[in-house]
């Protein structure tokens, strides 16, 4: 197919900015050759964010990008970059926190143009062709007759962003206790949908690390009315049209209050989180459902998001083609009601009351969106059928739609690598591992670790962010770091093989040489050999994913007692403590935050194992719920500090630590478990 127009993104790798290469828009990646131009050229910078799978992000260039005029207007007066935020979390977040700043609201597409030097002076998220061509000629004008009243606004703005995430050094004692805790999820329950689960508002977000930090919360303070609530949501959830129903996998979000009509995205982070929430979840209730969310969830992402080295891709896009041709959001997805009456016959009505083909699945245009609102229990008293023929029917109708579904055109997948998310799937599958026993679980786990420490691992001890086509052309943000950190310890846990836990170890230390601010004792999201930006931010904040800084002070507190390392330690506590004067005021955005201090607020266990039967001694713990605990073990003599001088060849014994105290060994799994509840 030949191009009538070709832009210096054809040589970049990222599906997103692949997807403009042909824009008549002269775009540029963000790169110093680039932002050399613009102050050589003294001309503004137009820099537009997106990612692959961002449905307005599509509508924006197809409207605007695509237009020949447009391009006319952008190529004349600004020097234009594309950036996938995906890529580059960094000048997102600059940008982003710019445009909230101006405007009091974000979101993607962002559209932001900045001086020459890069500080932003104007920006926003979608417009519309006309609004765009008006906005761009008068800053044009602007620029041109009264460059002074942009300098001055940019230095005004500049020293905004600055603001926005600087993290005081805490210098009070540190001081965490449990009715801090407990005021806080307090004034938070006031904002839960009790009727629906989530919070009580539309669009609903997934959240996992909020109903992780509330599931754990509520088991450790035998909070019961909590943990109802949380498997109201997990429930709800996965009844949902948020839920692939068919070929198993979430979505990002829902647009409605009831989980039923997803923005059609399927991002890899929501999975692996979310593997790791069920997973849990199953392990404190044993409810069925959950299990097969994770079954049905590691079934999608090996089937569609995983590569042949064990790498996983990014994203799958909420638009795809219908029969006509026309790009649209969730066609792959939705059904109608004559096609589901010809595929399933006979099957047909108690299928639509399994999944509610009627009124309540009912979308738009004659579509429908999958839901579940009854449990299977009572589907098989109103049409008289056991379990297992439920069962076998639900195996019969998937199968049958499945097979329909993959002849129609697939979403366009982003097929690179990110380190950062690629950990958190990996711990998807260690927890899933942990929870259900399945050897393959493990292998894909391994794999995947494995695929980061020969591939995105440099000489010099740091990451790559970002892998495609055998090339990794971004040094490592510091959430590469912390996420793999996180899914190294946990698959240490899982295999005791060392390697991963001195691989999270060494990481750890060039986060503390790289990105570690030793006046405020925070982490800076990019390192100090990146070139600067407006600002170096501090992401502390936890959002849909966790902050960098809040999963890493989780690391270092694990690390601190595998290594009796005092500076892990206190570098810990100093961080949770100096976020914690914002935490009452906005639980949700400090939910991992909150889990690092149940930590301190509630007795926090090393188990060592050590004797010829270790493998078997974890797998049996791990059959119980029991968050406030690390596991260290060897089948053999170790001098690691929790397992020197332990061993005894013909015994395996279980020690359990509390406070730098240990109880006498046990050899009994079930003597263990008294232990770790007293």
């Amino acid at each position: 197919m030949k191009h009538q127009y070709t832009n210096a993104l054809v040589n970049e790798t990222s599906p997103y900015l692949l997807q403009h290469a042909h824009n008549p828009v002269d775009w540029n990646p963000w790169n110093e050759t680039t932002l050399q131009k613009a102050k050589t050229e003294n001309k503004l910078l137009l820099i537009s964010v997106g990612y692959a799978a961002c449905h307005w992000c599509h509508v924006m260039e197809h409207e605007s990008f695509e237009d020949s005029l447009v391009a006319q207007v952008m190529n004349k007066n600004f020097i234009n970059i594309k950036v996938d935020r995906e890529e580059r979390p960094d000048v997102d977040q600059v940008y982003m926190n710019a445009v909230q700043l101006m405007t009091g609201s974000g979101g993607w597409p962002l559209n932001v143009v900045a001086l020459p030097d890069g500080r932003p002076v104007w920006g926003g998220t979608y417009f519309k062709k006309d609004q765009w061509m008006d906005a761009l000629d008068q800053i044009s004008k602007l620029y041109t007759e009264n460059p002074e009243k942009l300098q001055e606004y940019a230095s005004k703005l500049e020293a905004g962003i600055k603001s926005l995430d600087v993290v005081e050094l805490n210098t009070n004692e540190p001081v965490f206790d449990k009715p801090f805790i407990q005021n806080a999820v307090k004034s938070w329950a006031k904002q839960f949908d009790n009727n629906q689960g989530g919070m009580n508002s539309a669009p609903k977000f997934m959240m996992p690390n909020n109903y992780h930090f509330l599931l754990r919360y509520a088991h450790q303070n035998n909070d019961s009315e909590l943990l109802d609530f949380v498997n109201l949501t997990l429930k709800k959830m996965a009844y949902g049209g948020i839920f692939d129903q068919i070929g198993g996998g979430f979505s990002r979000y829902s647009v409605d209050a009831k989980w039923h009509v997803p923005h059609f995205e399927k991002m890899l982070y929501d999975n692996g989180q979310l593997v790791s929430l069920y997973a849990d979840a199953y392990l404190l209730t044993k409810n069925e459902i959950y299990k097969d969310v994770v079954t049905e969830t590691l079934a999608y992402i090996n089937q569609e998001m995983t590569t042949e080295n064990g790498a996983f891709y990014s994203s799958l896009d909420a638009d795809s083609k219908t029969p006509e041709g026309e790009l649209e959001e969730g066609a792959f997805y939705v059904w109608k009601k004559d096609e589901l009456k010809t595929l399933l016959k006979e099957e047909f009505d108690m299928f639509s009351d399994y999944y509610n083909v009627n009124n309540y699945g009912f979308w738009e245009h004659d579509n429908y969106v999958l839901i579940k609102k009854n449990d299977d229990y009572t589907i098989m008293k109103k049409h008289n059928i056991t379990k297992d023929a439920l069962i076998k029917k639900k195996q019969s109708w998937k199968a049958i739609l499945l097979n329909e579904r993959n002849k129609r055109a697939k979403p366009r997948l982003d097929d690179k690598t990110l380190t950062s998310w690629n950990a958190i799937m990996l711990k998807g599958y260690t927890d899933a591992y942990r929870v259900f026993g399945n050897a393959d679980y493990l292998a894909s786990a391994e794999k995947n670790a494995n695929f980061i420490l020969n591939n995105q691992l440099r000489e010099d001890g740091g990451l790559n962010h970002n892998y495609k086509n055998g090339k990794s052309s971004i040094n490592g943000y510091l959430e590469d770091y912390a996420a793999t950190v996180d899914a190294f310890l946990a698959l240490y846990e899982n295999t005791l093989d060392e390697k991963w836990l001195k691989s999270a170890r060494d990481l750890t230390n060039y986060t503390f040489d790289h990105f570690f601010d030793d006046s405020n004792k925070m982490f800076y999201f990019t390192s100090n050999s990146d070139a600067s930006l407006v600002s170096r931010s501090i992401e502390y904040r936890d959002n849909v994913i966790p902050a960098s800084n809040s999963i890493m002070a989780k690391n270092l507190f694990k690390l601190s007692h595998y290594f009796e390392n005092e500076h892990y330690s206190t570098t810990a506590m100093s961080m949770l403590n100096n976020v914690k004067p914002e935490m009452q005021d906005y639980p949700s955005g400090y939910s991992n935050w909150f889990e690092l201090m149940l930590n301190y607020t509630n007795p926090y266990y090393e188990v060592a194992i050590v004797g010829p039967e270790v493998k078997q001694k974890i797998a049996e713990l791990n059959k119980t719920y029991i968050p406030n605990k690390l596991i260290a073990g060897s089948s053999s003599e170790n001098d690691m500090p929790l397992l020197e001088n332990r061993y005894n060849p013909n015994n395996t014994l279980i020690y359990v630590c509390v406070n730098k105290a240990c109880k006498l060994p046990v050899s009994e799994t079930k003597d263990a478990l008294k232990l770790l509840k007293q």
